[in-house]
């Protein structure tokens, strides 16, 4: 996951969600602009899953995030790429 925000804020974030997974912080905003997540029209970042292989293609962007049921969006899209269960 990656976050502009900064990094004692992405860490408390982490932890009141007891996240298992790393957690990037950008505030500067560089890997945002990078996926096309902002904009010099769209300054906040919008909330978007980048699947990306083992080889660092991107497999696949969902553009249509729900932060309620990302968890199970998520576990679709990685049985819908074939990825194995580990």
């Amino acid at each position: 996951m990656v976050s502009v925000d900064d990094a004692e804020t992405n860490r408390k974030f982490a932890e009141s969600l007891e996240a298992d997974f790393p957690l990037l912080s950008n505030p500067d905003g560089d890997v945002a602009r990078a996926y096309g997540v902002v904009s010099p029209e769209r300054q906040l970042p919008q909330r978007w899953t980048f699947y990306i292989g083992g080889d660092g293609r991107i497999l696949y962007v969902d553009k249509e995030v729900n932060a309620s049921t990302a968890g199970a969006q998520v576990v679709e899209r990685l049985a819908a790429l074939d990825v194995p269960k580990r």
